[in-house]
Parts: structure tokens; sequence; C-alpha cells
């Protein structure tokens, strides 16, 4: 039988490129080799395309993939020269420059079926701020926030936050995920603090009002047929869930499904498959929710490329469900290339 090339794009040019390789060597290990051949590339910081390993068979355990600190110039190559035809591609980058619609736009252009949301639905869920607004337009319960752009007063914006929210409040990057450039303010003095801190990530930034609230997450399969799974739910170890708690620490665990009332678990789910069909979602997402003590649901946001390391959520999710790593990987892969034969024959 003749193996399917499956892509890996990792790396990337955000701060979240650590999350990619680790993504990337958890789904290179976990790929069918009897029904795939893995070829991978690295995407610098800098932005430079490096031809790396390719794969046939299970990778040893203690194999790596190349990072920014292991890179090889000699096998730089330019972007266009990883078309394959046939082959799929999973850019398996998280944050700007490769959820946000610019890798789907290139990808788009060289003709390529890949795994993911389009141009549109990356871009827009990728913003946290356009986000808010898609889904408020689809009534969509959120938490009270307030918008700050580059280039505003940043007095008038801090009174507009302490007349429509009260602390402590969350500031965040519109941009980035993985709770990247994100920080808790509990009074003036820490959102100017905070609000520098986010600038450094991005032009646009949200300030969320605090909420005492459990972490509840949806996983999102499918195309025009859009599967969910039960909520998930996040257990920390600590008061505020940051990256070093994510990735570094590992001071979290998951709670799958979470101990939730089954009114609110198909809340959830409902509210997950309509903030993914509002936003032009396809292939897959991962739908973050606050669940307040007073039994309030917020959607929080929704993370079209969510992590896929080997004590992430989304796999984890599905797992649940009946669906192992592997299976999720190969059905990802097929709705990668029936979107692909959807967008070409709509360039009619």
């Amino acid at each position: 039988m003749t193996k399917e090339t499956l892509i890996l794009l990792y790396g990337g040019r955000s701060a979240e490129r650590e999350v990619s390789v680790l993504s990337a060597e958890s789904i290179m290990r976990a790929v069918n080799y009897d029904k795939f051949q893995v070829k991978t590339y690295f995407i610098t910081q800098k932005g430079d395309f490096i031809k790396t390993q390719e794969f046939t068979s299970q990778p040893a355990a203690d194999e790596k993939l190349m990072t920014n600190s292991t890179i090889i110039a000699s096998q730089g190559i330019k972007a266009s020269d990883i078309y394959e035809e046939n082959a799929v591609v999973f850019p398996v980058l998280h944050g700007p420059m490769g959820e946000d619609g610019s890798i789907q736009g290139f990808l788009e252009v060289l003709r390529m079926p890949y795994v993911g949301t389009n141009v549109l639905a990356s871009s827009v869920a990728m913003d946290k701020i356009t986000t808010k607004r898609v889904l408020e337009s689809a009534g969509i319960a959120q938490v009270p926030y307030v918008a700050v752009i580059e280039g505003e007063t940043i007095a008038d914006k801090i009174t507009e936050i302490e007349d429509k929210l009260t602390y402590p409040v969350f500031v965040k990057p519109a941009n980035m995920g993985s709770s990247v450039g994100i920080s808790k303010a509990d009074d003036r003095a820490s959102l100017l603090v905070s609000l520098d801190l986010a600038f450094k990530y991005d032009s646009r930034l949200l300030v969320e009002q605090g909420v005492n609230a459990r972490e509840i997450e949806v996983g999102l399969l499918g195309n025009a047929d859009v599967k969910t799974t039960l909520p998930g739910e996040v257990v920390k170890d600590v008061a505020f869930y940051d990256y070093e708690a994510k990735y570094i620490d590992n001071k979290i665990s998951m709670e799958i499904p979470a101990k939730i009332d089954s009114s609110i678990m198909e809340l959830m789910q409902e509210n997950a498959a309509k903030a993914f069909r509002a936003i032009g979602g396809c292939g897959l997402s991962r739908c973050d929710f606050f669940l307040t003590e007073g039994g309030g649901v917020f959607l929080n946001e929704l993370n079209t490329m969510p992590g896929f390391t080997q004590w992430s959520m989304y796999p984890l999710l599905w797992e649940n469900m009946g669906l192992a790593y592997s299976d999720l990987i190969e059905e990802l892969v097929n709705l990668a290339k029936e979107m692909f034969a959807k967008r070409e024959s709509h360039l009619i």
C-alpha cells in the first residue's frame, strides 16, 4: 500500500514556538506509520524554512526535532520547496504567523491541503477582540471587557476600564495564546505594569473582568458536520494558569469529563458548535469556557490550533470520546483533504 505523505510544519516566529516543537514531536510519534510517512520542516524564529527529518516508521523515543538552538543552516530551503503533490500539511504552529491565517493563506496559494481552520476563521479566532465582537453578534455570553489599542490615550482607557470593570482584571495581548503575555492586575498600579507587558507582544490588548470561575474546555472536530466532545476541566495547582504552569512546571491536571451538571455540559457543547460556525470554522478547534460559582457560562476563547503535546487537553478530550490520538490525526487529515476539494470546487 502506498503511504500518504504528512508534512509537519513546526517552530515559527511567535513566542509560542517552543510549544509548537513539543506538539510536533508528539504528533510524529503518534502517527500510524502503516498509512503515513512524515516529513518535517522547521520555521526558524527569523522565518527561514529548514528541511529536517523524514520518518517512514516509528521514531525512537529519544528522537528530537530541530529547534532554534540546533539549526543546520545548510538544510535551508525556499518556503515553496515544501510543495509535494498529494501531500497534506499539518501546520503545528501556534500564535501569530502560524495560527492567524498567514500560513493558511500561503498553503492555499501553494494549492496544498492543510489541517485546521481556513484563512478567515484562523485570523478571526486569533484576535481576541474580533472574536468577542463576532460572538457577541451570535448571542454568546462572554465576560465584560475593554479593548485597548496602541495609540489610544492610556489615561482615558484606564478610566474606561475602571468605569466598566472591577479589579481584579486580566490583561491579554489580542493575538497571542498559551497564556503568553497575560497577567492579572489588582489595582491601577499593577494595571499599568500589565498593559506594558502585553504591549510587548501586540498592539491590540484585551482587558477582561476577572471572574471566580472554573475553566472548562470542549473539543470540536469536523467541517460542515461539527462534532463536540464532553467538556473537560483544567484543574490548577496555582492561582493563575500562566505559560509556566501550562508547559514548564506542568502544575495542572485534567478532569475529563468535567464534574458539572448535564444541562451545563449541553449548553457548552451547543455554544461551542455555534461559535465554531460563527467564525466559519473547519477541521478542529478547542472552545474554552468560564463556569462561575453562580452557574454562569461564559465563552472565553476559540483556539484553532490547540496544543498537541502528550498532556494537552484537546487530544485527551477526544480520547475520552473513544477516538485515539493516532486515529484523531488520521481524521484531521481526511477533513483537510475534504476542505481542500471543496475550496477547489468553488473556484469556478
